[in-house]
């Protein structure tokens, strides 16, 4: 049975030999695992990525809550967005490293932790998430093309009008996804160049226009409502660790593990920290932009037309990356679950769902922000519990010399290396299962309430990092899994 080492590709530029698989504009490779030969991708890509999946006007929402609903100060908001954010983007960074190790997917090399079937079961909850994070960008990015054309031709948002913004967005993001890697790398880096270029424009804006006196006279909030903050900006970056893997599935097994860290967290906090803190700033004025059903209609009032329009028009890009990013990966997602179709094919899965899930929260729900935060909270529990059984299993692979075996990935019959028991690994699937119902215990949300949110744990919001612990020291504690290794 072939394997897949750690041992570094043994080509003359220590990035593997060019192949037409790579090179193609449109990427066909799947699931399965990219052949040493083909790994020519390059750490610094990653920086770009990262960016890319922190550009969204949900930030300022999420920063003006911070403010408005948290009661926190200017300081407080940004220690909060900085440690939510390296502390989740830093689990991003750790467990991509998996991928360069692996060479596949996120949820492909799941298999080996949970069993070729015990995966079916997280793959479906995560699968299931990466439903709700793309209609909730493609509602955002929807609201974002109503309120350009607002601003610009004094059109006003009609249930037609809804359906067809949402609509091309979610068939922009279906095409883009569709075309993969490489052009996913390309729009990227353009649109850190242009993200950038508006949020300075922006911040120099606000600082010589806001009332800076007000902004630092706001008191301090309390160290439970600083906890809470934390986890609602952390929730963000916590839906992107499984999905990590994906991105560095091309890098060489050279490819330095500290490199991938370091640029997956300075790409991430680059977009992050800014966005959060200027959504905290211009709440002080404007508390009524925590509260709005439209979630960025706000930035047509807060800034001028000359400056507003630009800056949406590239945020819209920015979500449109950040749902091409998602359902990019959701692609492979539905592949490990079983769905006979090529990535391309599966990712319209995911396309259709989102599209009908916007409609109703466009059309019917009440309160996005509440439902945007009900959301978050859930799917920080959902995918925590994930983290902590995977992470324990890639620690565990460290010294193994067979890390991840690529043909085993593609069995998922009695002979696959990690069929364990039935195909179950009965450990994993304990730790998550155990984990995933106290963390749900600890949540609160609009129309949920667990049985422990009135202890310290659920009261400060902590329930996704209990259950990363949680998942952890179960996998940690309970005997060593056994994988079926064959005697060639």
């Amino acid at each position: 049975m072939a394997a897949s080492t750690d041992a570094p590709a043994t080509f003359p530029d220590g990035e593997g030999a060019p192949t037409a698989a790579v090179d193609e504009t449109i990427e066909t490779r799947g699931i399965e695992p990219v052949p040493d030969h083909e790994r020519r991708g390059r750490v610094r890509e990653l920086f770009p990525t990262w960016v890319a999946a922190n550009i969204s006007v949900l930030l300022l929402t999420m920063g003006a809550g911070l403010v408005v609903f948290n009661g926190l100060n200017f300081w407080q908001v940004l220690f909060a967005a900085a440690i939510a954010g390296f502390v989740s983007f830093g689990l991003v960074g750790l467990l991509s490293v998996s991928g360069k190790w692996g060479g596949a997917p996120g949820a492909m090399l799941s298999r080996a932790t949970f069993g070729v079937r015990g995966n079916y079961f997280p793959g479906m909850i995560l699968w299931v998430a990466r439903f709700g994070w793309e209609t909730i960008n493609a509602v955002t990015g929807s609201y974002a093309v109503l309120t350009v054309l607002d601003l610009l031709f004094g059109i006003k948002s009609n249930t037609p009008l809804i359906v067809v913004t949402l609509l091309a967005f979610v068939g922009v993001t279906f095409l883009v996804s569709g075309m993969g890697r490489k052009v996913l790398n390309l729009c990227n880096t353009w649109s850190t160049y242009l993200f950038g270029l508006f949020t300075v424009l922006v911040l120099v804006y606000l600082i010589s226009t806001i009332d800076w006196d007000k902004v630092f006279s706001k008191p301090a909030g309390g160290t439970a409502m600083l906890i809470a903050g934390i986890g609602t900006i952390a929730a963000g970056g916590i839906s992107w660790i499984p999905t990590g893997p994906d991105f560095a599935r091309y890098l060489p097994h050279s490819a330095s593990g500290k490199k991938i860290f370091g640029t997956t967290v300075s790409g991430a906090l680059l977009v992050l920290v800014p966005m959060v803190l200027m959504g905290g700033v211009m709440s002080v004025e404007s508390p009524a932009l925590a509260k709005t059903n439209d979630p960025v209609s706000f930035l047509g009032e807060a800034l001028p037309m000359w400056l507003a329009v630009p800056y949406l028009i590239i945020a819209l890009i920015g979500m449109v990356l950040i749902n091409s990013l998602s359902m990019y990966s959701a692609g492979f997602t539905a592949q490990t679950m079983g769905v006979k179709l090529p990535r391309a094919s599966a990712v319209s899965i995911n396309a259709v769902i989102s599209l009908v899930g916007g409609l109703l929260l466009m059309l019917v729900a009440k309160s996005f922000y509440g439902s945007f935060i009900s959301f978050l909270s859930l799917l920080a529990v959902s995918f925590s519990s994930w983290v902590g059984v995977y992470a324990v299993d890639m620690l565990r692979r460290r010294r193994m010399a067979v890390r991840y075996d690529a043909e085993a990935l593609l069995d998922t019959g009695r002979t696959s290396r990690y069929w364990y028991v039935g195909g179950f690994c009965w450990q994993a699937m304990t730790a998550w299962g155990i984990a995933l119902l106290l963390g749900l215990g600890f949540t609160k949300v609009d129309w949920f309430e667990g049985p422990l949110v009135d202890t310290w744990i659920g009261k400060n919001g902590l329930g996704w990092a209990a259950t990363v612990l949680l998942a952890a020291l179960l996998f940690a504690v309970l005997p060593r899994p056994r994988e079926n290794v064959r005697e060639d």
